[in-house]
């Protein structure tokens, strides 16, 4: 009965792309200085997860790096110190949501046992 419930996949899984998305960021930070950098950043969460829900693949999501853009400094490079701080900040809101989510499915889970 309780042998694969999706929700805590889901929130595994936001909150895996979460992490991933703030490593990502804390690259683009460090390498904010570096002529000809490209900022990167993690393809959103829906379509990454989409993907992994499509018929013959892995139920384990790959995480992709894409271009995040940006305007080119006259080194090149396109890390823009305010734009990674609000990515970084919306990442860390998805982690938290996904946090919570999990918290909510181990409350009900808990409920209905009657723990």
């Amino acid at each position: 009965m309780f042998q694969n419930l999706e929700i805590f996949d889901l929130a595994a899984n936001r909150a895996r792309h979460a992490a991933a998305r703030q490593a990502q960021i804390a690259t683009n930070i460090a390498n904010a200085d570096t002529p000809g950098y490209r900022a990167r950043d993690i393809a959103p969460f829906e379509e990454v997860f989409r993907a992994a829900q499509a018929p013959g693949q892995s139920s384990q999501m790959a995480l992709r790096t894409v271009d995040a853009g940006g305007a080119e400094s006259l080194n090149g490079n396109t890390v823009s110190l305010e734009v990674e701080m609000v990515r970084s900040v919306d990442a860390q809101r998805d982690h938290g949501r996904a946090l919570m989510v999990y918290r909510s499915a181990m409350n009900v889970l808990r409920i209905s046992l009657g723990r």
